[in-house]
């Protein structure tokens, strides 16, 4: 059959029609749509996001080693596992890996996976961008952890404070691979940041409006701004450490004249939006969960979405409380510890729309709520101790202790992470089909939950009795024994809880081979678009792209108010929900480019450090890859037929180029054809 022909649609081929491939010299598109390759060449965010979700996990496993060796160290005094020197490679990367590889990446999962699904898009706005962010992510994780077998890790804290990451202090190169490694992990989450900010403002349902997008979406959409305005300024601290370790630059070198505190200020002008933009997408899960299991719509949805904008401006305002004990001076100390107590006002109301949600609500005890109730209890700890970091005075005598590491971890792990453990069970029949064992799943709570206060609840004591961090042995009659003891019998806990986490993935899966059983599209009850699809996802995500009318719209289709006002269901799930057809829709192609890029800047990387012959050869990569991605044709000869291809303006749709039909029949409507544009 000849090839259907129309000025309104990029590509529309007839029934029995075959695409034909002409390649433009080298340039090619995949073909592979199964197996391994179709994953390394895949634009489909869903895939991505699983791709970010397995990274993160493995990253995790590698940080959590870390910890357990850490904490093995310090289960009593006067030890000699190792030395000093490993030490301080093994805690700064522990801290490099938890925050970059893998709550930042976990955050990215979702955000990737749920998005387009929650405002009812094909696909991100620029698809082989958002490739080309996880091979960049994936680059500068592979870069940071292959320093241990080329001289060993980086050794000057997570935070990297001049001058302990000058050659003097660190004369190998473990912090080179800390500011190239960073760097690419950076430039990673900052297309990523323009991609979701462009999906999210430009990409919604029609009747969508901001007001009626879920929290969860709002939050990721506040997080990619806290990423845009923040990495920055980190970038360009990385830059100028790069350059003064390797071209004797003295940007930090207080020997030349420099000022040691400009790392600091550039780090946590980063550093502190960075802990908002961990948690802020754990709070947006949260408020997916917890309506799902209490029955009920969230409480105080504006103030929830405000509260989080608030939380993100703030957080801009409030970095030099990490910098009480520098001798910044009274009025800068002052007038951060206000800002610092102000903060705290956004995040309260968080909290306390949570328990509303929950108050009076037919609450189910999932293993998703459990997790969801964990991060708002033990964040809520986190926050209360990290309010006494407001008061210089305290401050000034909790800094450098492990007061410090606690108050972080109960944010951080026991904020960000049980919300993501949370969300991983919410969310895996969606992606899967298939539903994690409820009962392992209670177990992983639980033992997650002990382990994580056995472990971190004993280091606010050790602070208060002055117990430092970052050091790498203690003496006896301290009075450290005891509760460091119980520290390290608490990681223990927590790796077994992984393990059955672990177990729990593996067994689910082998059960759902051996006799799959559909959980229909909405398992849950839940709330938002993404239920309104079959699980899995299907690869165009919606038959026919959606019209919004409500907040929650697909609770809305399945309830209605009676006569007496009463809620009733007047629709089951699987009633309402599409069907997976994608008959006349046109997704986004595969693409080679992405991977080629990132692996580019990772021999960039390696030759900034080692041979600037290899960084050569790493630029030449990078234009070929520039040259492919521009120069990608697109699957059939005739995907620019349309009004473009006789010079006037192109279709509104974007880039013809960068779709590929799913099930391809003449005459679909022009609105199901219409696929997210590409760079």
């Amino acid at each position: 059959m000849a090839i259907v022909e129309s000025p309104t649609t990029p590509l529309e081929l007839s029934p029995g029609a075959a695409r034909v491939r002409r390649p433009l010299g080298g340039f090619t598109r995949p073909t592979a749509t199964t197996g391994w390759k179709s994953w390394l060449f895949t634009v489909d965010h869903k895939k991505i996001g699983i791709m970010y979700g397995a990274a993160s996990l493995f990253f995790f496993l590698i940080g959590g080693i870390e910890a357990v060796l850490i904490r093995l160290q310090l289960a009593a005094p006067g030890q000699k596992l190792y030395s000093a020197d490993l030490y301080n490679q093994l805690f700064t990367m522990h801290g490099v890996t938890m925050i970059f590889l893998v709550i930042m990446p976990m955050g990215a999962a979702f955000m990737n996976y749920l998005i387009p699904l929650q405002i009812g898009a094909r696909d991100v706005a620029f698809p082989r961008l958002n490739a080309f962010s996880f091979w960049c992510f994936l680059a500068g994780g592979i870069m940071l952890n292959t320093s241990w077998f080329l001289g060993g890790g980086p050794d000057g804290g997570w935070f990297a404070y001049a001058p302990n990451t000058g050659v003097t202090f660190s004369p190998g190169h473990g912090m080179d691979f800390y500011a190239v490694g960073l760097q690419i992990v950076g430039l990673a989450s900052l297309v990523a940041a323009v991609n979701l900010i462009t999906t999210v403002l430009n990409m919604r349902a029609p009747g969508m409006t901001m007001m009626k997008v879920p929290v969860f979406t709002w939050m990721s959409l506040v997080t990619q701004m806290l990423l845009l305005f923040s990495l920055p300024v980190i970038s360009v601290a990385l830059f100028l450490l790069t350059f003064d370790r390797l071209w004797d630059a003295n940007f930090f070198n207080v020997a030349a004249g420099a000022d040691p505190l400009l790392w600091e200020h550039l780090f946590w002008i980063f550093g502190h939006p960075e802990v908002y933009i961990i948690i802020l997408p754990a709070f947006g899960i949260a408020s997916e969960i917890i309506p799902v299991f209490s029955r009920k719509p969230i409480f105080g949805y504006p103030f929830m979405v405000f509260s989080g904008i608030a939380i993100a401006f703030m957080g801009f305002g409030v970095w030099a409380h990490h910098m009480f004990a520098s001798g910044m001076g009274p009025l800068s100390m002052a007038a951060f510890s206000l800002s610092t107590m102000f903060i705290a006002v956004p995040t309260g109301v968080k909290i306390l729309n949570w328990m509303a949600t929950m108050w009076g609500g037919k609450l189910r005890f999932t293993t998703p709520m459990l997790f969801a109730i964990g991060l708002v209890t033990m964040f809520t700890i986190g926050g209360l101790s990290g309010v006494t970091h407001s008061i210089a005075p305290s401050d000034t005598q909790q800094t450098d202790t492990y007061y410090i590491v606690a108050h972080f971890h109960y944010v951080i792990f026991g904020g960000a992470f049980l919300g993501f453990l949370g969300a991983f069970y919410f969310w895996w029949p969606k992606a899967f089909g298939y539903m994690l064992d409820e009962k392992l799943g209670k177990w992983h709570f639980w033992l997650t939950l002990i382990g994580f206060n056995l472990t971190f609840g004993p280091m606010h004591i050790l602070g208060l009795q002055g117990m430092p961090r970052r050091m790498h042995t203690y003496v006896e009659g301290y009075g450290f024994e005891f509760w460091n003891l119980v520290s390290t019998i608490g990681v223990f806990i927590i790796a077994v809880a992984m393990l059955v986490f672990a177990w729990n993935i593996l067994r689910s899966w082998r059960a759902h081979r051996a006799n799959p059983v559909d959980v229909g599209p909405d398992p849950w009850d839940g709330r938002s678009l993404e239920w309104s699809v079959p699980s899995p996802t299907p690869a165009h995500n919606f038959d026919e792209i959606p019209t919004v009318s409500h907040l929650d719209e697909f609770w809305h289709r399945k309830y209605q108010e009676d006569e007496a006002g009463k809620v009733v269901r007047v629709a089951t799930g699987e009633e309402v929900a599409q069907k997976g057809d994608g008959t006349g829709v046109h997704l986004p192609s595969p693409s080679y480019w992405p991977l080629v890029l990132a692996v580019g800047l990772l021999l960039i990387g390696y030759g900034v450090i080692f041979n600037l012959g290899l960084a050569a050869a790493g630029a030449v990569v990078l234009v070929l890859a520039g040259f492919g991605w521009g120069y990608e044709p697109a699957d059939d000869p005739e995907a620019h037929h349309g009004p473009e291809a006789n010079g006037d303006e192109p279709a509104a749709d974007g880039d013809g180029a960068e779709r590929e039909p799913v099930g391809v029949t003449a005459g679909a409507p022009e609105s199901d054809e219409k696929a997210s544009s590409d760079e």
